[in-house]
């Protein structure tokens, strides 16, 4: 068992890309915190690549994985005080055109990864009687974005089951958070997975092509992961943060502002102009 003093010990899982990289890595420059990142790649015990920061094997599909890594940090630090549920990745295409085992796939990683390590890490939260668990939701989350339908169905999932947590685990001073960026500039766009239908007449190939394209542009030119992860630390230092908070540019943060508060099919009518679905 090592000493890690005061030091607020951090899980933050998908760390070896995209915004969980970008988190473990700013948070890891702060004397406050020590973090476990996740990697597939990653081993038992961890490798560590700063003082502060150390890469430890966890595939969030995969129950024995998500355990052994979980268990072997707790017996190191006795703790677990900040868990970041960051593990995702997207695919895009027609509902239509995306098979029932891609839609699992989405889900299996963006929602099921998130359940498997709460289940694990929220014994430890309830026995300290604190803690904060803390999931990288998306604006997709909020609003159904054209040709990203199953990645909007996950995080919506997330969305709701955050918010199922929140109640049932206040009583034990656990706070449940989530975040919602909107584009955002990381590896997310490239290791994004496009399904269409091969067959070139596809009624939905000139929709789709449009769409991707305002879409990987916007990413390409979104805001700074480094955004997410000041926001982070800010809520991390907040005795009572809120449920969920926005971040990113402030186009799309506005628009998701304006959900509920304005006819459905206006946001409708936004998001076909914006991605060219007419």
């Amino acid at each position: 068992m090592k000493d890690y003093g005061d030091k607020k010990i951090v899980l933050i899982t998908g760390a070896s890309s995209g915004i969980g990289k970008s988190c473990a890595e700013y948070l890891a420059q702060k004397k406050d915190f020590h973090i476990f990142g996740t990697s597939r790649k990653a081993s038992i015990p961890p490798i560590k690549t700063s003082d502060n920061l150390e890469m430890i094997k966890m595939d969030v599909n995969n129950d024995a994985s998500v355990e052994e890594a979980i268990n072997y940090i707790f017996k190191e630090t006795k703790r677990i005080d900040i868990l970041v549920n960051a593990a995702g990745f997207g695919i895009s295409g027609p509902i239509e055109e995306t098979s029932i085992e891609k839609a699992k796939e989405q889900f299996e990683t963006n929602f099921f990864g998130i359940h498997r390590v709460c289940r694990k890490v929220l014994p430890i939260l309830r026995k300290q009687k604190t803690g904060y668990i803390i999931s990288i939701s998306s604006i997709g989350g909020l609003l159904g974005l054209p040709f990203q339908g199953f990645y909007s169905a996950s995080k919506f999932a997330v969305e709701g089951y955050s918010e199922a947590l929140r109640i049932e685990t206040r009583p034990f001073g656990i706070h449940v958070v989530l975040i919602e960026p909107g584009d955002t500039k990381t590896s997310f766009t490239d290791r994004r997975e496009k399904i269409i239908s091969t067959d070139k007449d596809s009624p939905y190939k000139e929709y789709f092509e449009k769409t991707i394209k305002i879409v990987e542009n916007d990413e390409r030119n979104g805001a700074s992961p480094e955004e997410v992860a000041k926001l982070l630390e800010r809520i991390i230092n907040s005795p009572h943060p809120k449920t969920r908070y926005k971040v990113g540019p402030t186009s799309q943060k506005f628009v998701a502002s304006l959900k509920g508060k304005i006819p459905d099919r206006s946001i409708e009518w936004i998001l076909r102009k914006y991605y060219k679905v007419y």
